[in-house]
């Protein structure tokens, strides 16, 4: 093994704004900030998700290849139904069928909790 996974890093307008929604849509504090770096995640002991500004920064346009997802991530829920409307109230909007635009734009997927994961709430 050369190294082990510290944090992914999502590039965005406003890195605030994408740590917040993402701090509420997975239930942790946002555990860094800095002008141009916050981080989401269980504690400040552990890896999580980072956001970095990028002044220039262009959103995926999903399915749309134009502009690349970049980045996607699955998100498990023990209820879709429930999730739906949760999310889009964060801030996300749907892109198609279960696949969501967070505030930036990065597309993520809600997916049922597989039955070896412990329950999300």
């Amino acid at each position: 093994m050369i190294g082990r996974l510290h944090h992914v890093i999502l590039d965005c307008p406003d890195r605030q704004v994408l740590a917040q929604f993402y701090s509420a849509l997975l239930g942790h504090p946002v555990t860094h900030r800095s002008d141009d770096f916050c981080v989401v995640a269980a504690s400040s002991e552990v890896s999580g998700l980072a956001f970095q500004r990028i002044a220039q920064h262009v959103a995926p346009t999903w399915p749309d290849q134009a502009v690349p997802q970049q980045l996607h991530l699955d998100v498990m829920v023990d209820d879709v139904e429930a999730a739906r409307p949760a999310v889009v109230q964060l801030g996300a909007h749907l892109l198609k069928g279960d696949v969501y635009a967070d505030p930036a734009g990065h597309p993520f997927c809600l997916i049922p909790r597989p039955s070896w994961a412990d329950s999300v709430s």
